[in-house]
């Protein structure tokens, strides 16, 4: 009995931490509670340089502003990409400074001081001030809820994650992303991921195909 509860009570903590969308640490936006065909497109674990750059690419050809959430250790190089962004219209994200598989255990100090370091990193490339936080990995935990707490951040998850950097063909992605599509979803791609412009490119059009907008993350917030 006692090792049924406590099995109960470990599966109940990994849940907890390991689904964005659980909400017992703390409040994440994952998706916007409305009836219109609305949805935001986000981005992780950049800017990538060409890949990113091929990203804005299409974004710009179909006028779609989205949410790019960036690691702080690779924006030193990729200035530029950063102010286009900016100029083209789209928000930028806070996606901790080192994305380590540590930074989950990391202490409060140590995770505040990651997360300030790329706060600081995109407004020095940018101009831009961000309070948009999107915990790496999507791992949730108490630590992480006191830090975006006491640095004022809105936590971002998603409730479409196309799972791309597992690189399934782009026709298995486009429909998975088809069979969850649900008005004020928020998706998550990589902009680091190879031929990631491509796979953009057939979610936008199926989007479309389907009878929905594509607004700004803060459109849906």
């Amino acid at each position: 009995m006692i090792t049924a509860v406590i099995i109960s009570a470990l599966l109940f903590l990994i849940y907890a931490s390991y689904n964005i969308n659980s909400n017992v640490y703390m409040r994440v936006f994952c998706k916007k509670h409305t009836r219109k065909k609305v949805v935001a497109i986000t981005f992780d674990d950049g800017p990538a340089g060409l890949e990113t750059a091929r990203v804005l690419a299409v974004l710009k050809e179909y006028n779609i502003a989205a949410c790019f959430f960036c690691i702080g250790n690779k924006i030193e190089g990729n200035e530029a990409l950063l102010q286009q962004m900016v100029s083209e219209g789209h928000l930028l994200g806070n996606h901790s400074y080192t994305h380590s598989t540590l930074f989950p255990l990391y202490n409060l100090h140590k995770m505040k001081e990651d997360l300030l370091a790329c706060q600081r990193e995109i407004e020095r490339a940018s101009s831009q001030k961000t309070n948009l936080f999107r915990p790496p990995f999507g791992v949730t935990n108490p630590t992480i809820a006191k830090a975006v707490k006491q640095l004022g951040y809105i936590p971002i998850g998603w409730n479409i994650r196309t799972l791309d950097t597992l690189q399934h063909s782009p026709e298995k992605i486009v429909r998975y992303v088809q069979r969850k599509l649900r008005p004020g979803s928020v998706i998550l791609l990589h902009d680091r991921m190879p031929q990631s412009n491509l796979l953009l490119k057939q979610i936008i059009e199926l989007i479309i195909k389907e009878g929905y907008s594509i607004v700004r993350l803060d459109g849906l917030i």
